[in-house]
């Protein structure tokens, strides 16, 4: 008997190659999830693709109620369930659980965006990790500081892409008071030892809780640096370039202590320069920016299918075409009217650079947030490894030519 089409239903957010590429696939029927936090760039649908809203308000209930009497209506019945969006985990995996579909526990969503509970997740799984404790007080943080040394790292214990997150040395009290007293972007307050390394970022495709296969990522920069300015870039390493660490052995580890057994997981860890490495953190869902295409590219196959095919219980076939390292940078942006830009038709003409897309125009008025993912734009940029593409980085970042006015009324 031929396998029923799966219907998926797949949660709207800002991981818009992955919701194109799922929208795109002829094999399984596609119902989009959407939240509050989407309502502000909802994503363009092709016509006859139904779209729930969940509503923040009403309990949730109501809201499976009110879904089931909607899918009865249309016809599609998900019977798979997807969700990319960090900010919305909790509330989504509850709402699958209540209307029957595959979802993450409540201890799973703690473990994998709590930042103190994914410590004990790395503790469990027998991996180190950066020493912390979460806080109140100024004093508190120079309480460990004084354990620990300075710089220290002062982070929401619930945040993504580096939103609101600190470093500080021992002559900045009244800049870590400052910060303190605001109160965190989500969550509460956490300190945390600086780590002198390499970051690196590892993602892992797991089915029925075997990890198939894992791919890692070096950062030309730790992330917190490109807040002041380092270069924004995330380049997967070749398949045959040496890895830092056993990258199956240790996201197995992590799907193992999380209970994890569908999907696409994603940790960042440091490589100190003794070789030894410490995990940063983990999220049960796609990494950001344009890392897994990043990986498909290296590796010479289509990665974004490959995850959805995860999410409706098969296992992917994992055919790599390619030995390469590949990376998106992220193009620099300021404050301002934009007066000037490089138009991206010359940065393709640059080594190495497959592809990318503008974010801003000349007219344009930018005004990016203090986060790791704000950009003007992008460009995935290929070499035989991964010191080749992060000279050909360089190149684009001394091409690109971003020109701004103070912006009026």
């Amino acid at each position: 008997m031929a396998e029923s089409r799966p219907v998926l239903l797949l949660v709207e957010s800002r991981r818009r190659s992955f919701t194109s590429s799922v929208l795109a696939r002829c094999d399984i029927d596609t119902v989009l999830l959407r939240t509050g936090s989407a309502a502000a760039s909802p994503t363009r649908l092709p016509a006859g693709v139904p779209c729930f809203v969940l509503c923040d308000d009403r309990p949730l209930a109501a809201e499976a109620a009110r879904y089931r009497a909607w899918t009865a209506s249309t016809g599609l019945v998900p019977n798979h369930f997807c969700n990319h969006d960090e900010a919305v985990q909790g509330r989504v995996h509850a709402f699958a659980a209540a209307v029957g579909l595959p979802h993450l526990t409540t201890a799973q969503v703690r473990l994998a965006t709590d930042k103190p509970a994914m410590k004990e997740l790395f503790a469990a799984a027998g991996l180190p990790a950066a020493r912390h404790r979460t806080v109140t007080s100024t004093v508190e943080v120079t309480e460990f500081a004084g354990r620990h040394g300075w710089p220290v790292v002062v982070k929401p214990t619930r945040s993504g892409s580096t939103v609101d997150v600190w470093k500080f040395r021992a002559d900045q009290l009244d800049e870590i008071g400052r910060v303190l007293s605001r109160g965190p972007s989500s969550g509460r307050w956490m300190v945390e030892e600086y780590v002198d390394g390499d970051e690196f970022q590892l993602c892992a495709l797991v089915h029925d809780g075997v990890v198939l296969d894992a791919y890692v990522a070096a950062n030309p920069a730790p992330m917190l640096d490109t807040l002041y300015g380092a270069m924004n870039a995330d380049i997967t390493l070749a398949p045959s370039e040496p890895k830092p660490i056993d990258a199956v052995a240790v996201t197995q580890r992590i799907a193992d202590a999380l209970e994890y057994r569908d999907g696409y997981l994603h940790a960042e860890f440091f490589v100190r320069p003794d070789g030894s490495f410490v995990m940063g953190e983990i999220a049960a869902r796609l990494s950001g920016a344009e890392l897994p295409r990043n990986h498909g590219m290296a590796y010479g196959f289509d990665m974004l299918a490959a995850a959805a095919d995860l999410y409706v219980g098969r296992r992917p076939r994992l055919r790599y075409t390619r030995d390469r390292s590949v990376g998106d940078l992220l193009l620099p942006a300021r404050r301002g009217r934009v007066s000037a830009i490089t138009p991206l038709s010359e940065l393709l003409t640059l080594p190495g650079v497959l592809a990318g897309e503008l974010r801003a125009a000349v007219g344009d008025v930018l005004d990016p947030p203090r986060t790791s993912s704000a950009c003007s734009g992008y460009v995935h940029v290929a070499g035989p490894d991964s010191a080749t593409v992060q000279a050909r980085m360089a190149h684009v970042l001394d091409r690109y030519r971003l020109e701004t006015a103070a912006a009026r009324g």
